[in-house]
């Protein structure tokens, strides 16, 4: 029969029974999280898995989560200036009738890295290696990193993919339950007053103000504008 002095007697579940009711409810899979490593620069990055190449945990899944600036293999898109971001939309929309063929390839760096991983050949690896793979196979290094933060238990990223509210939303960052680590974290107040703030020329607020003025003047919706003229008014 049951003893007195174990929880069997009283019908309450210890600690160990509630862990392994949770993993059974969860299909026998226990939650890992993953590692977000921020860094204030790429150029950090580098020298991290640079050093990770070198310990026992080189071949642990991971990623590098970068912008089309260091990424973008399109020969359009990356040889345009400022305007990468924008381009690459249009493309993926196809909105001139004309797609972007290294988008269509991420399953290729996919499936080399799923086929290095299953031969035990997984190594850490740099932005300029994955770009340089994404040209030899002609797949997208930008797309193809985001997808492997799916599998990826080390997710490597500038400071503001986890500070900007708006970066980890487009980026689908969900920190909740996970480990973060701030390299140089002296540096975060910077980055997370930059993450808030906007900046304006004088002759931006004197073109917002001459069509602000023109719409008060003109009676349209006076009630939303005249506020940030007067914004614009006290800014100049």
């Amino acid at each position: 029969g049951p003893c007195t002095e174990c929880s069997c007697s009283s019908g309450k579940e210890t600690d160990k029974d509630t862990s392994n009711r949770k993993k059974k409810e969860n299909g026998d899979r226990s939650f890992i999280p993953k590692i977000f490593f921020g860094t204030r620069t790429h150029k950090q990055i580098s020298q991290i898995t640079r050093e990770l190449k070198r310990t026992a945990h080189s071949s642990v899944p991971m990623t590098i989560l970068s912008s089309r600036d260091y990424t973008c293999i399109h020969p359009v898109v990356s040889s345009s200036g400022s305007n990468r971001n924008e381009m690459c939309v249009e493309l993926l929309e196809g909105k001139h009738g004309k797609s972007c063929l290294y988008y269509h390839g991420v399953h290729k760096l996919s499936e080399h890295h799923a086929l290095q991983s299953a031969h035990g050949m997984y190594q850490a690896w740099d932005i300029e290696d994955l770009v340089s793979l994404g040209k030899k196979l002609r797949a997208c290094a930008y797309f193809a990193a985001r997808e492997f933060m799916v599998s990826a238990d080390i997710v490597f990223c500038p400071y503001n993919y986890l500070l900007d509210p708006q970066i980890r939303e487009s980026m689908e960052i969900n920190l909740k339950g996970q480990v973060v680590i701030l390299d140089e974290a002296h540096n975060i107040e910077d980055c997370a007053r930059e993450s808030v703030s906007y900046g304006v020329t004088e002759s931006q607020l004197r073109a917002a103000r001459e069509e602000l003025d023109f719409m008060v003047n003109n009676n349209i919706r006076q009630k939303d504008h005249e506020p940030l003229r007067a914004v614009c008014c006290s800014l100049s």
